[in-house]
């Protein structure tokens, strides 16, 4: 991993992600294995939403992420920095209230939503610990976050091929089915990158959050961080 790799500029990292727009739900399914579609089910699951709730999806690139909240009666608002994601997004999903917004200065009041959730997007953001700080500020009293994020193999040779995997066959896969495989190469340096789970609770806890709890989804590859404002 190089030092400037992972030093991008925030519109840098919204063009790249700009670029990869047409294929990243299809690139993701192949990338996982199918594994995304069973980690979006327990992201939905630990929100628990219900009808008529305000809801926040934040990252949430072409709006994929926000249908189970869509389908259980939530009033969800998608939202994400990368202004071709949004595009693809409403093509596709035109009935989705797409919205384009920095993680570090969200376009909301405070606390005028029920639950906020980012899943595999606050690595990405230039400073993570502000977009929990605002992540916190939109969500009303009693509300509640899930973030989903890439984390470590908690069995130690597993990880050892898991970051085999990232490094060599990832970029390779990517090659196959994205039309920017290169910004794959920088994606799997962020997972390496990231912290670990009790780093990123420690995050959450810095941020004001509450009642911090995680749990580890495909061995640790993915883990899913749960808290509350109180």
């Amino acid at each position: 991993m190089t030092r400037a790799s992972m030093e991008k500029q925030p519109q840098d990292v919204a063009a790249m992600f700009d670029g990869v727009a047409a294929k990243y739900d299809l690139t993701n399914d192949v990338l996982s294995m199918g594994q995304d579609r069973l980690w979006r089910r327990a992201v939905a699951r630990a929100l628990d939403v219900r009808a008529g709730e305000r809801v926040l999806d934040l990252g949430a690139g072409t709006g994929t992420s926000s249908l189970p909240f869509a389908e259980a009666g939530a009033h969800v608002v998608p939202c994400d920095f990368s202004l071709g994601m949004l595009r693809e997004g409403k093509k596709r999903r035109p009935e989705l209230p797409l919205t384009a917004g920095d993680a570090t200065r969200l376009p909301f009041a405070d606390g005028v939503f029920d639950a906020v959730t980012i899943s595999f997007a606050l690595r990405n953001v230039h400073d993570p610990d502000a977009a929990l700080r605002e992540m916190r500020r939109v969500t009303r009293p009693g509300g509640r976050v899930v973030v989903c994020e890439f984390s470590h193999p908690v069995i130690k040779p597993f990880r050892t091929v898991y970051t085999e995997y990232l490094m060599r066959a990832l970029p390779q896969v990517a090659t196959a089915v994205s039309s920017n495989p290169d910004a794959y190469v920088y994606l799997a340096e962020s997972i390496r990158a990231w912290p670990d789970q009790r780093g990123l609770a420690t995050r959450l806890q810095g941020a004001g959050w509450s009642s911090v709890a995680w749990r580890n989804l495909t061995g640790g590859i993915v883990a899913l961080h749960r808290a509350t404002n109180r």
